[in-house]
């Protein structure tokens, strides 16, 4: 029987942070001793550009190294993007979608035209009122730590904490640990 690898497909604009996001959580995920893959897609690489990156989160060894066709969850960094056929293809009925919008849960399903269970969060306006800076992605990677459990909130916040400590003042670790543990906290989902 092959493998099941959790997968994770994320759709953002280039600056938006999510390839870092993808690698924060591959590295979270490995220090909980999974095995992991992470890594971005790019059309034209400028600020701005529609981008995509892609994790798979496995208790062994993942042989499948390609895009991911059939994500379990689809993270939506950037909700002008809503509407794009690209958001769901490859998904079905199980398939999450974790989308930053300030946007209702329905009026979301209904731009996705999605059949699987759609969250909310609105992490660009608390990224502006923790970090002081419009990059959502330490309040998503809280919102995926919440509705998947593919990952802990500790695990995430540890990572934060190593790999921004070494680059950053204090306050700044802090203020993203706050935007990750909101983003767990404050994800709506519809059932």
């Amino acid at each position: 029987m092959p493998a099941k690898y959790f997968e994770i497909r994320w759709h953002a604009r280039a600056g938006q942070g999510a390839k870092s996001a993808s690698q924060m959580l591959a590295e979270a995920a490995l220090e909980m001793g999974k095995y992991v893959q992470s890594f971005p897609e790019y059309g034209a690489e400028r600020t701005g550009a529609p981008m995509k990156a892609f994790n798979r989160v496995a208790d062994e060894p993942i042989l499948v190294h390609s895009s991911v066709e059939n994500p379990d969850v689809v993270v939506i960094i950037d909700d002008t993007m809503l509407g794009q056929p690209m958001l769901t293809e490859g998904t079905d009925e199980n398939t999450v979608f974790i989308v930053n919008t300030v946007k209702d849960i329905e009026t979301v399903r209904q731009k996705l035209g999605a059949k699987g269970k759609v969250c909310t969060i609105a992490a660009t306006d608390i990224a502006l009122e923790e970090i002081k800076r419009g990059i959502p992605n330490t309040v998503m990677l809280g919102a995926i730590a919440k509705v998947t459990g593919i990952i802990t909130l500790e695990s995430v916040e540890q990572r934060i904490r190593k790999a921004f400590g070494k680059k950053f003042p204090e306050e700044i670790v802090e203020a993203n640990v706050r935007a990750l543990r909101r983003g767990f906290e404050e994800v709506k989902c519809n059932g």
